[in-house]
């Protein structure tokens, strides 16, 4: 049998021969020499030393020999140390780095707003006069207008630039000024939602290229000025001369005169230019030296509009302006303007004049009239009252502004009640657009400019947590308005009973015969002369080049479109109307987050508070 010795050791065998030793053999098996169990103490040599079986005392050595080099303990410590922290600090993170990169889950793709607001910046870029930068991304568009303003005296430059308004190749001033405060308020409130898809600086580029256009309308370089250019080219209605209107060329052929309009009083359209120059300041806040500039020129037409020798409409009788942009009034720019100026000066002379109780009552602000509720070029009042109401939500500036603030708060509500169905302030198509032009012709710039202000308005309460507003006795959630201001854009791209989307290039399904010279008539190298393009408005082909981005004047109140190019009620896009379809895709769609941007609109205004005074000096006996 085997027995297994559980301490490590050998295996013994047994056997009965063993086991019958006999007593006296164990006995003296037992008798051990005594003597042999006294220590011996004799010298062991190392080899000798090891094969004992007790622990030796060894001196313990002070460096660590790798043969080739040796270095001490503390040494090799701290060498492994740093080692180890190499490979976390260094290699770890990019080797992590590396590994997450590949397996980092691609970013959600647009939504159909920012898909959309891709393409309407692009309208501006076909829309643009003078000499155009290389990347402008139209290919069929060139140099255009470098003749424009030659007569003018303010600049070397003339009235070179610039934006031409709609299908035509006009330049009106007034609309033009009115589309820059737009794109430019709509950059302030939601400049992550343009970075986010990378449309910022391309954006600001548009901008821009409209404020330097401005800038050359009028002496910038002075501190007082008597007359401000309104227009370049345009035509009278039933005219039988070469122009604008009269002739159907692409803007890069045109060849017949085009003069250069100027007035001497106009507070609207002085108004409106200070409004654009001041909100541009803003938005290129960065630049310092720019935003100066602008600053400095908005002040000065700002002081032309509030000129008492100078206070009427830029258009009374102008027969080249009236049947185009008549202006009904101007105190509304009045309290547009100085609202504009006080966010980008913080002079609280500008929120005294936007807070003015006779600007309010001869613009009529605070009436309950149903047309003086819709944003447009030539009604700011809207628009002007949502921008104080956001100075009374932020900054709270209290006495002596506060009873002027709260009613124009107040009627911002009304305001946004009027747009909602369940009141029925306004009509509505039955395919569910609002009808905020009574019915009249090219209804789709007044909503996109009210999806705008109902879509800001719900972002201004949310931003203080406030949950809804009052309507009478009635309680509205933001997404109650927040749904109108989706469902009228979303009637604009598509969801309407034309299943039609009325922006150029978005969608598969969307207009072709836009009412534009530019892109009615193919870019062939040929020139077509001023009679020779009527070939082409006449023709029912669709359009050669198309104008992506641009949005069409809109259908009727049965909500029929008839896409004819001749017929510039259903088919014409404009500056202005972009401009607010710009704003309303900026403000829905998701791409960078949902909100506003708080605190650029206040960067240059001081706290309203004095500061606190200083505690008194410790009291000595």
């Amino acid at each position: 049998m085997h027995s297994a010795n559980h301490r490590g050791g050998s295996f013994e065998i047994y056997n009965e021969a063993a086991e019958s030793t006999t007593d006296d053999e164990k006995s003296r098996n037992m008798e051990w020499d005594k003597a042999a169990l006294q220590p011996q103490r004799h010298h062991l040599d190392e080899t000798q030393q090891s094969w004992l079986l007790y622990r030796q005392e060894t001196k313990k050595k002070k460096y660590v020999d790798f043969g080739c080099i040796a270095c001490s303990h503390r040494a090799l410590k701290w060498t492994l140390y740093a080692f180890v922290f190499a490979v976390l600090v260094i290699l770890l993170p990019t080797v992590l780095a590396k590994t997450l990169a590949k397996h980092r889950s691609k970013p959600p793709p647009p939504d159909n707003y920012t898909l959309a607001l891709h393409k309407a910046l692009l309208f501006f870029n076909a829309q643009k006069s003078g000499k155009l930068p290389k990347n402008n991304g139209i290919p069929w568009r060139e140099d255009s207008g470098l003749q424009d303003g030659n007569g003018s005296d303010f600049s070397k430059l003339g009235l070179v630039g610039g934006y031409y308004d709609a299908g035509d190749n006009t330049k009106f001033h007034f609309p033009m000024a009115f589309a820059m405060t737009m794109l430019s308020w709509s950059v302030i409130e939601y400049s992550q939602k343009y970075e986010a898809i990378d449309e910022y600086k391309h954006a600001r580029d548009l901008i821009k290229w409209g404020t330097d256009y401005l800038l050359l309308t009028f002496n910038s370089s002075a501190s007082k000025i008597d007359k401000i250019y309104c227009q370049v080219g345009g035509s009278q209605n039933g005219s039988r001369q070469p122009d604008d209107h009269y002739c159907w060329q692409r803007p890069e052929d045109m060849d017949y005169p085009r003069p250069s309009r100027v007035v001497n009083a106009g507070s609207d359209l002085a108004g409106e230019m200070a409004a654009a120059l001041a909100a541009a300041s803003i938005v290129f806040r960065d630049d310092e030296v720019y935003s100066e500039k602008l600053v400095r020129g908005a002040e000065t037409v700002y002081a032309f509009a509030r000129d008492l020798g100078k206070r009427q409409p830029y258009s009374r009788g102008k027969p080249y302006i009236e049947p185009f942009y008549n202006s009904t009034g101007y105190y509304d720019e009045f309290i547009w303007g100085a609202t504009w100026l006080y966010y980008a000066t913080g002079n609280i002379n500008y929120i005294r004049w936007a807070t003015e109780p006779g600007f309010s009552k001869h613009s009529k602000a605070l009436y309950r009239i149903s047309e003086l509720s819709v944003l447009s070029w030539d009604n700011k009042l809207p628009a002007a009252m949502l921008l104080l109401t956001r100075c009374r939500i932020f900054l709270n500036p209290g006495y002596p502004y506060e009873e002027m603030l709260h009613m124009y708060h107040n009627k911002t509500e009304l305001n946004m009640c009027s747009y909602l169905q369940q009141f029925n302030v306004f009509n509505w198509t039955k395919g569910g657009m609002i009808q905020l032009s009574s019915g009249r012709p090219q209804p789709l710039q007044y909503v996109a400019n009210t999806a705008f202000l109902a879509s800001l308005f719900v972002d201004y309460l949310n931003a203080t947590r406030v949950p809804g507003f009052q309507c009478g006795s009635k309680f509205i959630p933001l997404d109650v308005l927040r749904s109108f201001a989706t469902s009228q854009i979303n009637y604009i791209l598509g969801d309407n009973p034309m299943k039609m989307s009325y922006v150029v290039g978005y969608g598969t399904k969307f207009p072709r015969h836009i009412h534009h010279r530019g892109a009615s008539i193919p870019n062939d190298k040929r020139r077509y002369s001023c009679t020779g393009g009527w070939k082409w408005r006449d023709s029912r082909k669709p359009n050669p080049n198309n104008i992506t981005g641009a949005m069409v004047g809109g259908p009727d109140r049965f909500d029929r479109f008839r896409d004819v190019r001749k017929n510039y009620n259903f088919t014409e896009p404009t500056l202005a109307g972009n401009a607010g379809l710009v704003a309303a895709l900026s403000s829905l769609t998701s791409s960078g987050g949902i909100g506003i941007d708080k605190n650029r609109m206040f960067s240059a205004v001081p706290p309203l508070y004095p500061p606190s005074p200083p505690p008194p000096p410790a009291w000595k006996p």
